[in-house]
């Protein structure tokens, strides 16, 4: 079934930007799942859909002009449906880990579900990538609002949230996501997105020879279940020290960790309170770049450590171990239960402000 097709700009030299929307299937519930295509006059599309207010393609030419899909995920509903690490979704209400699955605020202790060993992670059992947001198309620009209202105690969280997510395309290929949240009871929350990339694109293997850079220069050392110990530590003379360009799998295999790879919340050197630029990776082979700003004091850098041959992907594609690397812009990692972290209580009254770029292209 073709979808509707909305022509939002023209120009004699380039193509026009255009949005289509079309049906996507059904969540288990019965609710009616859309995805919206997002093309600007490069012809870089970005689609994202409903359920989870996730990013399924993005497609991106290389430095010879040839595309490719640079995101892991599928090529319908069900793929995502049938269990994923969280590919391309917006993650919450609490993004990361909380120790222990709870956490104290206001005098009160709330419990939440243990979905990874001991700890809570990504929102929980149906966290904000398995619901179903609703869609507005923006007026004056190439993009659409998704919106979602948390109840009060979904998922262990008190207050009712209401969230709206904004994802904008330019025409410079930066792909634009305005997270903001109010609530009426005072409430932890930690949004991000978790696109999984490979510059070479999403079917070409390991992403071992992307070279990265991460202006940080301290990181939150973690425990062996990957919580925060509370401390800042320098990056420098460790092979987490990414201040200058280094190839993931440079030194990957110097990670002390099971299974080894990237999986750490990094510090960014933050300079006030608007974008800055926090990451850029290059593919040296296509010359596709990808450059991250975000007003979030921290991003965790992962490298799909996890990731074993399970999930097939678009177009039949394996995913298997450093298939795909994240930058997830965010608050660190248990900062509700960290007094030395910076907060995440929003509180009645208060708005709740995140904006990333994701910035994709050739060189």
């Amino acid at each position: 079934m073709l979808g509707a097709l909305l022509v939002l700009a023209l120009n004699a030299d380039l193509q026009p930007a255009k949005i289509v929307r079309e049906p996507f299937g059904k969540s288990p519930d019965g609710t009616a799942v859309e995805r919206f295509s997002l093309t600007n006059q490069n012809g870089v599309t970005v689609r994202i859909m409903t359920y989870g207010a996730l990013v399924t393609d993005w497609i991106v030419p290389d430095k010879g002009g040839k595309p490719a899909d640079i995101v892991l995920g599928f090529d319908n509903l069900e793929g995502y449906l049938a269990g994923h690490p969280y590919f391309g979704a917006t993650v919450g209400r609490v993004g990361n880990r909380v120790a222990k699955a709870k956490f104290s605020l206001d005098g009160k202790e709330y419990k939440l579900a243990a979905n990874n060993g001991p700890n809570a992670l990504h929102g929980g059992l149906k966290g904000f990538d398995k619901v179903v947001w609703k869609p507005t198309l923006l007026d004056k620009a190439l993009g659409v609002k998704f919106s979602y209202t948390s109840p009060d105690g979904e998922e262990g969280y008190p207050g009712s949230l209401k969230v709206d997510v904004v994802y904008t395309l330019s025409k410079d290929n930066e792909l634009r996501i305005d997270f903001t949240a109010t609530t009426d009871k005072a409430t932890p929350i930690n949004l991000t997105h978790h696109g999984y990339f490979n510059l070479a694109g999403h079917n070409s293997g390991d992403v071992l020879g992307h070279k990265v850079q991460l202006m940080a220069e301290k990181y939150t050392p973690v425990d062996a279940d990957l919580i925060p110990i509370g401390k800042m530590d320098p990056v420098k003379g460790t092979p987490l020290d990414f201040t200058e360009p280094h190839t993931i799998g440079e030194r990957i295999k110097d990670i002390d960790a099971k299974p080894q790879g990237y999986d750490h919340n990094f510090v960014l050197n933050r300079k006030g309170d608007g974008l800055e630029l926090a990451a850029r990776v290059e593919d040296p082979k296509s010359g596709r770049f990808l450059e991250v700003l975000t007003t979030e004091p921290g991003v965790q850098f992962y490298t799909g450590n996890f990731l074993d041959g399970t999930n097939k992907g678009k177009g039949g594609a394996v995913y298997n171990q450093y298939n795909g690397f994240c930058l997830e812009p965010q608050h660190f990692p248990d900062s509700i239960n960290q007094p030395n972290f910076p907060s995440v209580v929003l509180k009645p009254g208060e708005t709740y402000r995140h904006t990333s770029v994701f910035r994709a292209g050739s060189r």
